[in-house]
């Protein structure tokens, strides 16, 4: 995957602006309108329809960028799957999360049955580019189905009570889905929640396991990071 830092070239705004508003839109519940707000707010004169180009132009980029601090994902990996409507058609949304929590996929699509576990098994390995120790899912027949056809080799859980890290993982897109009111189409959903699944937990510091001082320390490397993978830090003055 090309770690290379994104490309501004065309934009006559500064990066970190660009950077900026990315941000605000991913990692908190807001609207374009609301971005565009809060840039008038400091000075900066954006329309919310530049937002939205920017977000759709380098979030899934920025999503898919590995953090220089990056860990490899971990052994155990938690698999859930929950609906939604989008303009009234039910969906789902598929989403595989490691034993600490981190996101490594999510897929939206039409059906829950073997042929969509299936896809998601082969999309999981292919972006992570790893195989897990064991895989941990609830009881729905198509898991076992699509792992004995494509993670023969890794152990599976199959238990309601065990999955509950992968049942959680779903809650801040629930919040995210009440706060836009639904979703407008299957693509834009995917994008969207693509993006989501990877900007915001970036910043979700565990402070009810740190001191006050210790967690504004953390969120400061955080930062640094991000600042880092947007490319922000060390461009010329004139970008």
């Amino acid at each position: 995957m090309d770690s290379a830092s994104p490309s501004y070239k065309g934009h006559r705004y500064p990066a970190e602006v660009i950077a900026h508003c990315v941000w605000l839109y991913f990692r908190f519940p807001l609207g374009f309108r609301e971005v565009e707000e809060l840039m008038l707010q400091r000075g900066v004169i954006v329309s919310y329809e530049t937002a939205r180009r920017w977000c759709a132009r380098f979030g899934a980029g920025l999503r898919h960028r590995p953090a220089p601090t990056a860990a490899p994902p971990g052994g155990a990996w938690h698999l859930e799957e929950v609906f939604f409507r989008i303009n009234g058609e039910l969906k789902y949304l598929w989403r595989a999360v490691d034993a600490d929590g981190t996101v490594l996929e999510i897929l939206v699509q039409n059906r829950r049955d073997t042929a969509a576990a299936r896809r998601f098994f082969r999309r999981l390995l292919k972006r992570t580019g790893a195989v897990p120790r064991v895989v941990v899912t609830d009881k729905l027949p198509s898991y076992g189905a699509a792992h004995r056809e494509v993670m023969l080799s890794v152990e599976h859980r199959s238990h309601q009570g065990l999955d509950n890290r992968g049942e959680n993982s779903h809650q801040p897109t629930r919040q995210r889905e009440r706060a836009m009111k639904g979703f407008r189409g299957t693509g834009g959903a995917q994008r969207f929640l693509a993006v989501f699944s990877g900007i915001p937990p970036h910043f979700r510091a565990r402070r009810h396991l740190m001191t006050a001082h210790d967690c504004r320390a953390e969120m400061t490397v955080r930062f640094a990071v991000w600042e880092q993978v947007t490319g922000v830090v060390g461009r010329p003055a004139e970008a």
